[in-house]
C-alpha cells in the first residue's frame, strides 16, 4: 500500500508564509505527478499547483508569483511554499500523488490523496 502524510498547515496573518509538506511511503516504484489542491466547505476541490516527474510545474492563476511547488524524489516528498498569504487562501489543502507501485502480482498504477491540512489566514 501507499500512504501520504501531510504537515505544515496552521494559522497565520495576511502577508506571512507557510510551507506544506507531503511524504509518500510504501511499496512505491515510481512517482509521476504530485500536486496540491484546496477545498472550501461546499465548493469543489481546485488545483493549486502541480509538478511532474520532470520538474515541470503548473499553478492556479490566483497563486502565481506567491506559491512555489517543489519535490524531493529521493524522499518521495512534495512541498508547497506559500508566501504573501491572503485571507482568500484559507482552505483545507490536500496533496495528490500518482505513480506506480509494487504488488504481489507485479506493478500497478496508483493515486492517493492526503488527509488534508487546514490553512487559515487572518486579515
Amino acid at each position: 500500500q501507499v500512504q501520504l502524510v501531510e504537515s505544515g498547515g496552521g494559522l497565520v496573518q495576511a502577508g506571512e508564509a507557510l510551507r506544506l509538506s507531503c511524504g509518500a511511503s510504501g511499496s512505491i516504484l515510481s512517482i509521476n505527478a504530485m500536486g496540491w489542491y484546496r477545498q472550501a466547505p461546499g465548493k469543489q476541490r481546485e488545483l493549486v499547483a502541480a509538478i511532474s516527474s520532470g520538474g515541470g510545474t503548473n499553478y492556479a492563476d490566483s497563486v502565481k508569483g506567491r506559491f512555489t511547488i517543489s519535490r524531493d524524489n529521493a524522499k518521495n516528498t512534495v512541498y508547497l511554499q506559500m508566501n504573501s498569504l491572503k485571507p482568500e487562501d484559507t482552505d483545507v489543502y490536500y496533496c495528490y500523488v500518482r505513480g506506480r507501485r509494487y504488488t504481489s502480482s507485479g506493478v500497478e498504477e496508483f493515486e492517493r490523496w492526503g488527509q488534508g491540512t487546514q490553512v487559515t489566514v487572518s486579515s
